[in-house]
């Protein structure tokens, strides 16, 4: 019960890393709200793991957000999910691609790391998790320019806010994924002209030979929130299994 009273929120909580973290964050003891724009997704995680509170709430409106946070109050602890994946080089992206996915992937954390902050100084703890990526300033990685690029993004800004309040007790901290088997990558492989061969290349590219599991990124993500993590600050957390040894 490593996170017993603690409030936790967690974005995009209806499927893959977000819904492996809002249950590892449930069992540990924590107070759970779960954010995602799919209902049924929602609905259910209230089955599979009854006592965690759910909200459709879409992270890319600032008034759904800020209503969000002001009904919910203090929490302890945030973990920003939500994201998206585009793919292509810089010659295959427009600036309307690049704009929407800077609001979801990056927007977004800011959106709720301003709602969340007021209160975590006002009591002088918290935890703020981000999600960022190997594909990132970590590495480069083909086909990835936007996603790449707003996940770097996501890595000054762990560390911008690490840095602003590290004094008044308040950490955050970055988890870095590597190719993690979730509902998003499935649809992205079934979307490709040879699913097999695109899984195939996936798999072939983590050097344990296997891809990673949502639940082994949960359990960086419950460190990171438990006080166990309390000297950690301003770091990326790399789950990645040795791709970028």
């Amino acid at each position: 019960m490593r996170l017993m009273e603690k409030k936790a929120v967690v974005t995009a909580a209806g499927a893959g890393i977000g819904r492996a973290s809002a249950l590892a964050f449930h069992r540990e003891g924590a107070k759970v709200f779960a954010l995602d724009v799919d209902v049924q997704a929602l609905e259910s995680l209230e089955t599979e793991a009854p006592g965690i509170r759910t909200a459709q709430i879409d992270v890319r409106d600032d008034g759904q957000v800020e209503r969000f946070f002001a009904n919910t109050g203090r929490c302890d602890v945030l973990f920003n999910c939500a994201g998206i994946v585009p793919g292509g080089t810089v010659l295959d992206c427009n600036v309307e691609a690049f704009n929407s996915a800077w609001n979801l992937n990056l927007l977004s954390m800011v959106r709720a790391i301003r709602a969340v902050l007021p209160g975590m100084l006002e009591t002088g703890s918290g935890s703020i998790i981000n999600m960022s990526s190997v594909a990132s300033s970590v590495t480069g990685v083909p086909n990835r320019c936007i996603y790449g690029t707003t996940k770097a993004a996501v890595i000054g800004l762990t560390k911008a806010v690490a840095a602003d309040f590290v004094g008044r007790g308040v950490r955050c901290n970055a988890i870095c994924p590597g190719t993690v088997d979730t509902p998003s990558l499935r649809g992205r492989i079934n979307a490709q002209p040879d699913p097999k061969a695109a899984m195939e290349a996936f798999v072939a590219r983590q050097p344990m030979g296997r891809l990673g599991r949502a639940e082994e990124v949960a359990a960086a993500a419950t460190y990171l929130a438990s006080d166990e993590s309390g000297f950690v600050t301003g770091q990326l957390v790399i789950v990645d299994g040795g791709w970028t040894i």
